[in-house]
């Protein structure tokens, strides 16, 4: 069993897979950005703050980097707000590689560490739309950035993957949304466990199966 560090974990797929890791009889470790229910207190905003915050952390065998906003408001390629572009970049795609940098000699105590981010099918390039572009090119950048460090780390042994939960019924996707949190939090779980250094680098839909980036 493994000590699991989720990010964003107070609601939607945080909150799922902190059930389903304790379920499964891992220890998971959520964050949040006020420390609420026994979480770490954890702030995105600024990247250049995240080593300090997670200083403490201890040691780890599994990251999974969940939290992501969706803003701004504002975000059509002919009427963008640029500041909350600048925002979803610093929380969606470099934040995950500060937390990764910054709990990477925890997960190197371990047996067998891993690192798993959660991307989006809003972000693949061969599906083209206008809304939410800001998302979409945060998402984009996530999936570069983390083909980038499983390059990176592929010497160690160590896999970093990432994972398309799809449309999920949470606070950011709607009651709409055609994926239950739970189950979506199983399988990415799922993925974690069995995750080795040969599917590094590698995108997951949810269910396991590998898809294009």
């Amino acid at each position: 069993m493994a000590r699991i560090l989720v990010t964003g974990s107070n609601r939607g797929i945080g909150a799922a897979l902190l059930r389903a890791a304790k379920s499964a009889g891992h220890e998971p470790i959520g964050t949040t950005r006020d420390g609420r229910d026994q979480t770490i207190a954890l702030i995105l905003d600024d990247p250049d703050t995240i080593a300090a915050q997670l200083s403490e952390i201890g040691p780890l065998g599994m990251l999974v980097n969940n939290a992501g906003v969706i803003t701004p408001q504002r975000q059509l390629p002919l009427y963008m707000d640029f500041a909350g572009f600048a925002h979803s970049l610093a929380v969606n795609s470099i934040a995950p590689l500060a937390v990764a940098q910054a709990v990477l000699p925890r997960l190197r105590e371990g047996a067998a560490p891993r690192i798993l981010t959660i991307s989006s099918q809003m972000a693949l390039m061969g599906y083209r739309k206008a809304d939410r572009i800001a998302y979409r090119a945060s998402k984009a950048a996530v999936s570069k950035v983390m083909q980038g460090l499983a390059t990176a780390l592929e010497p160690e042994g160590i896999p970093v993957a990432l994972v398309d939960p799809g449309w999920v019924r949470t606070d950011m996707g709607g009651a709409e949304a055609e994926e239950d949190p739970g189950a979506v939090a199983k399988g990415i779980l799922a993925i974690a466990e069995r995750l080795t250094i040969q599917d590094t680098g590698r995108f997951f839909r949810f269910t396991g199966k590998e898809r294009a980036f």
